[in-house]
């Protein structure tokens, strides 16, 4: 099993970043680098030309500076800041960036305030969580639904040591944490709605909402839905039914439907299983392929449903895309298990041309493979009721990149191909159970990570962030790509056939490969417009505004000295015309931050994004501090720069001084 010592690593996020890097895929089929390079001949790297864009070089020298970059005719006007790090967070000039919420702020009525010297699992569960990460927004209809509307936010995970005071670094055993503790980190777990509302020019939440909601791993109940509803493999001692499971963990991304939900993605869920199954368990095979149970906390020692051994079968009622209606703060959220169980980043969602619905989500881990869901029936505009339930029926399909520029999205269907009882799927209920174990017979194709997906609503084009891929082997490399030990990701790009999101087949391209492209040894293939600040490493979450522009957030995890030296933060990334792959540096996050969100308002007047484990990557390595945060000692107390108060991950919203369009 895929057990880890946690005590090995400086920080909760370290650890999770650790196991994104061990790969449990024994698939053979080609990785998507044997694919590239199969594509991509010796010859055409020797020209200079990968073939993605006419404007595309391979270790392109930057020759630009910021100013000479913003001369250049483009999407984007701003004047982008420079790379670095230090204790805050900086935006573009002429740019205002607000802290909109923060954790342990009040969040349903009644709520109390926040007392890090004084925290319980009551307070939490009405209070703000931690680690916020994607973020969903929807205009209310009583006016501008720019300027108020309803926000949905996921709280991936906690950072114990700077968290609570006086607890530190976890050893293997978490003898420094009780269940008290335990019990607030399973509260700051989930999501929260809020009602926000625009005023004199900024942002604030609307006390006493009657939309707020808190969403919690301790106590929120959730259906599950769709094929693997009440199976047996899903039935527990507290749930005979298999169709109620207590809480979500590890919400990483998500997606919005035009119906008027929010979908939150569960992605590391194996991190929270203690225990360790025999190899003649029904579930060994399952859970080894899932690197289930990870024990990065302490939830298996006071809470028996955490533990494999007690009750195995609550790994398989996690690893989920849930959907909560925000309009309805008693309506139950549903696990839509026909999306399939795997290490969901997002779930992205766009509606086609004949009505069906796509949702596009990534498996993160590395040599994991992308997904996407053609929904059986039509999205309504006139029937809000009629759509709430589209996403329980449906094909989910993985995707395999052929050698000449072309890929076939293939059906994970009970029946169909291997997927039978020979193979040990007995029903549809199976195949989504163990989806990965279904992808890999049917020869899909390892990818390096593969972390938000998105269609550009703008051009129906599709864009996969692949964050990146540091076990690949030297002996995968030709000169054309991919890379040895590759710690800067890549982008890809696929274009539907007959830009038709439930076709099987697709062309796709790569859009930019990420780092530094002044280093020949790092192989990057920016635009060489871009300027020395333009550049990006590790692209995490994708966002398109109203244009049709890309936005790129970036998560560099404790690896940002050595992948660029700057902090993440975000990009604004060219796609078509002579600048194609040209990036400018509009957003900065405070060190040992990751860079979620980030998400518009329908207007283009204002981005929010969400800075997360603030003061916890890689800070051993900022200039000054070099050593691990701790609550009473971390590297910066950001956003409230307050002597006792720990640093606060927080959702930012960011406008432009003149009130107009965010990147001009």
């Amino acid at each position: 099993m895929d057990t880890r010592d946690f005590s090995a690593y400086p920080t909760r996020s370290a650890a999770f970043e650790a196991s994104d890097d061990i790969p449990v895929n024994r698939s053979t089929a080609p990785t998507m680098g044997d694919v590239i390079n199969a594509r991509f001949g010796r010859r055409d790297m020797m020209r200079g030309a990968l073939a993605v864009s006419a404007t595309t070089a391979i270790a392109a020298p930057l020759a630009l500076s910021s100013q000479e970059a913003k001369a250049q005719a483009g999407s984007f006007t701003f004047d982008e800041i420079s790379h670095g790090v230090d204790e805050t967070h900086h935006v573009a000039p002429g740019y205002t960036a607000d802290v909109l919420i923060r954790w342990g702020d009040p969040v349903v009525p009644g709520a109390p305030a926040f007392d890090p010297m004084n925290q319980s699992a009551e307070a939490q569960s009405q209070q703000f969580g931690y680690n916020n990460d994607f973020i969903g927004y929807i205009g209310l209809p009583d006016g501008d639904a720019s300027d108020h509307g309803i926000m949905f936010v996921n709280h991936e995970y906690t950072n114990e040591e700077v968290m609570f005071p006086g607890v530190g670094k976890s050893d293997e055993e978490f003898t420094n944490m009780t269940k008290d503790l335990v019990d607030i980190e399973m509260a700051a777990h989930g999501a929260s709605v809020i009602e926000i509302r625009k005023d004199g020019g900024s942002w604030q939440v609307v006390p006493d909402s009657e939309y707020a909601r808190r969403l919690t791993a301790l106590g929120t109940e959730m259906a599950l839905t769709g094929p693997a509803a009440g199976h047996d493999r899903l039935k527990t001692s507290t749930d005979d039914t298999g169709t109620r499971v207590i809480g979500t963990i590890n919400n990483c991304a998500g997606g919005q439907t035009p119906w008027g939900t929010f979908l939150s993605a569960e992605e590391n869920f194996h991190g929270y299983f203690w225990g360790d199954l025999a190899e003649d368990h029904p579930e060994f095979a399952n859970f080894d392929r899932y690197g289930l149970p990870g024990k990065w906390y302490a939830w298996g020692q006071y809470h028996d449903r955490f533990d494999v051994t007690k009750e195995a079968n609550e790994g398989n009622r996690f690893g989920y895309v849930v959907e909560v209606d925000p309009f309805d703060p008693a309506s139950t959220p549903k696990k839509r298990t026909a999306l399939g169980r795997f290490r969901h980043e997002n779930a992205e969602v766009i509606v086609n041309g004949d009505g069906r619905v796509a949702v596009y989500s990534g498996d993160d881990q590395r040599f994991e493979y992308l997904y996407k869901f053609i929904t059986a029936g039509t999205f309504n505009a006139d029937d809000r009721a009629a759509n709430m339930d589209l996403l329980d029926e449906g094909t989910l399909y993985v995707a395999r990149f052929d050698g000449d520029g072309t890929g076939e999205w293939l059906a994970l269907v009970h029946g169909e191909g291997p997927l039978t009882a020979e193979n040990g799927f007995n029903s549809q209920a199976d195949v989504v159970i163990m989806a990965r174990a279904a992808a890999d017979l049917l020869g899909a194709t390892p990818m390096d990570r593969p972390e938000d997906v998105e269609a550009n609503p703008a051009t129906n084009k599709v864009y996969v962030m692949l964050t990146n891929n540091t076990r690949r082997t030297a002996d995968q490399v030709d000169a054309a790509n991919p890379r040895a030990e590759n710690a800067w990701g890549h982008i890809v790009e696929l274009t539907p056939a007959g830009e038709d999101h439930a076709a099987t087949t697709f062309d796709w391209n790569i859009l930019v490969q990420c780092g530094d492209p002044s280093d020949g040894a790092v192989g990057a293939t920016f635009n060489p417009a871009t300027s020395e600040n333009g550049w990006f490493a590790n692209p995490d979450n994708v966002a398109f505004d109203a244009r049709g522009r890309m936005w790129i957030s970036t998560d560099q995890g404790g690896g940002w000295a050595s992948n660029s030296g700057t902090a993440d933060g975000v990009w604004a990334v060219e796609t078509e015309g002579d600048l194609r792959g040209t990036g400018r540096m509009f957003f900065r996050v405070p060190v040992g931050a990751e860079m979620c969100g980030p998400k518009f308002t329908p207007d283009v007047t204002t981005l929010f994004v969400a800075v997360q484990h603030v003061a916890t990557d890689g800070t051993q390595h900022f200039p000054g501090f070099e050593r691990d945060s701790t609550f009473e000692d971390p590297a910066t107390r950001w956003p409230d720069f307050q002597e006792g108060i720990p640093p606060r991950p927080s959702v930012v919203a960011i406008i432009k001084d003149d009130g107009g369009e965010i990147g001009g």
